[in-house]
Parts: C-alpha cells; structure tokens; sequence
C-alpha cells in the first residue's frame, strides 16, 4: 500500500521462478524499488511489491499450476510490461544491459515522440521502456507512420 493508504488503479502482477531473486534483479537493472515483501517462516516470498515512479507492480512466485514464469513454459509470453521514464532512455538501457538483460531492440526514436526499448529479464519477461522526447499531433504521428490513428492522448 501507498504511503497515503491508497492503491494505483492498475498494477501488474509478475511471476518467477524465484521471486526473491527477481526483486534484486529489477532493482539493480531498471530501478525499481521493493516497498512490500510478505514470506513465510522458511523466507519463502508469497508476495511482494515494488514501486517505480507513481506505479507500482506486484512480484510472486508460481503459487499455482496456471501461475508460471516464462522460464517455466519455454520463454513463451502472453504479456508484457511497459513503463515510461523520466530518466536517460539510453542510460537506462545501458544499466539494464550490464544487468544481464536481453536488449531484444535498442533505443530507437518512434514516430509518435517516444524513444523506446525492449528487454527481456532473466526469466525471459518481456519489458519495453520509454521516454517522451517530444510531444506529437496525430496528424503528424498519421503522417509520419502511413496509419490512421483513432483516439489520441
């Protein structure tokens, strides 16, 4: 919970193999920090949380049999996680890849003003990254791309 007793509307919940690895991990590589972990008397992790700028995401372990890492089913994903950051895009990767990330695509500038880009955890996640580098019409994404863009924030 928040420090003001409040939850986010929308968190991820992200499982591993070993959570209580995965939780160094993603402090070290992206910058996350952990603010919950709830284990048992053996240290075993039931549920943790970690905080990332005004989000935060939920890390378990394969608590049942539908419940499974990627590493747990051969890499395969059905999901991934995206965050926006505020800090060097670049930087971010750099880290991330000393880390021992897999830098599925480096940083590369999208038409819609982001920089962006993908790695997967050592567990085999999937997580992209982003930084605004400048705002963008629709008009001018349209433009841009070739495609016909419907709603835009």
């Amino acid at each position: 919970m928040s420090e003001s007793g409040s939850r986010r509307t929308f968190a991820p919940a992200i499982y591993y193999q070993d959570p209580k690895a995965a939780l160094a991990w993603l402090e070290g590589a992206f910058g996350f920090e952990t603010s919950m972990v709830v284990s048992d008397d053996d240290g075993n992790i039931g549920h943790a949380e970690m905080r990332f700028g005004d989000s935060y995401l939920m890390i378990g372990g394969e608590w049942a049999p539908g419940v499974k890492s990627p590493a747990s089913i051969g890499g395969d994903n059905t999901q991934s996680t995206h965050v926006q950051l505020d800090e060097d895009i670049d930087a971010h990767c750099s880290r991330a890849r000393a880390a021992g990330a897999a830098i599925e695509q480096e940083p590369e500038d999208q038409f819609y003003g982001d920089r962006v880009y993908r790695a997967k955890d050592p567990e085999g996640h999937q997580w992209s990254f982003g930084q605004t580098l400048r705002p963008v019409s629709r008009e001018e994404a349209e433009r841009a791309s070739g495609f016909k863009i419907e709603g835009w924030i």
